[in-house]
């Protein structure tokens, strides 16, 4: 594949018609088991949920090619605000998509450690999937090895870029937890989640010495932050 890629920064991802290749190869034994992509958002901000979605593509589109309008999906980190809403409602609208968003609130990641809370988010968001009755052959994980997860699965470094199921759940997820954040801040407008999201802007360092903590601060975060070992992106 080495020789098939184009280089995006200082990055090599594959190009578009590339990103179902993994699917591909998996699909490719014969059966018609489904392929998941899983992804997550929001493991580093101060405060709010941890949010992991699952996404299933129709067998067709995996082996005849990605619809038109889909075919620019990218990891949500690349995309504009407007091209992650646009992908999100069109994501949405597709009945033939199967997907799932699950978010673990601050109250659970205090409780578990925001490594266990996102793979358990993501073991949730596949529950959520056969729940829908489809049975999964693979599951392709942005990131590192999941163990929690234990259908037979694939981690896949910077996956979000590299296989259309993964990016697609990397919107879902990002898309979801945005829009709870800026709901978050109708209850408490005066420490800007609907700018940052929850994350260690300066505006929200200097809400947070001044205001103190509300309900949906991570606790073990604002600790780690305060000892100096927590860093903030």
């Amino acid at each position: 594949m080495d020789s098939k890629e184009k280089s995006i920064g200082r990055e090599k991802f594959p190009r578009a018609e590339e990103r179902f290749a993994y699917e591909r190869q998996l699909l490719t034994v014969g059966d018609n088991y489904p392929i998941a992509g899983v992804d997550e958002a929001g493991r580093g901000p101060l405060a709010g949920p941890v949010a992991a979605a699952a996404v299933v593509f129709p067998r067709e589109w995996i082996m005849e090619g990605m619809p038109d309008s889909l075919c620019e999906l990218n990891d949500s980190k690349q995309l504009s605000h407007s091209k992650r809403e646009y992908f999100y409602e069109e994501l949405q609208s597709r009945s033939e998509v199967i997907k799932a968003v699950v978010m673990i609130e601050a109250a659970e990641i205090d409780r578990l450690n925001i490594l266990r809370a996102t793979h358990l988010a993501m073991v949730r968001a596949l529950e959520a999937i056969a729940l829908q009755g489809v049975m999964l052959r693979h599951v392709l994980v942005d990131g590192l090895d999941v163990k929690a997860i234990s259908l037979p699965h694939t981690p896949l470094v910077r996956g979000d870029s590299k296989s259309y199921s993964i990016a697609a759940a990397s919107i879902l997820a990002k898309v979801e937890r945005d829009r709870l954040m800026m709901e978050y801040d109708q209850h408490w407008p005066e420490y800007g989640f609907a700018l940052h999201k929850g994350y260690g802007t300066k505006s929200h360092l200097r809400a947070l010495k001044e205001k103190g903590l509300c309900p949906i601060h991570r606790r073990t975060f604002i600790h780690l932050y305060e000892q100096g070992t927590l860093e903030l992106f």
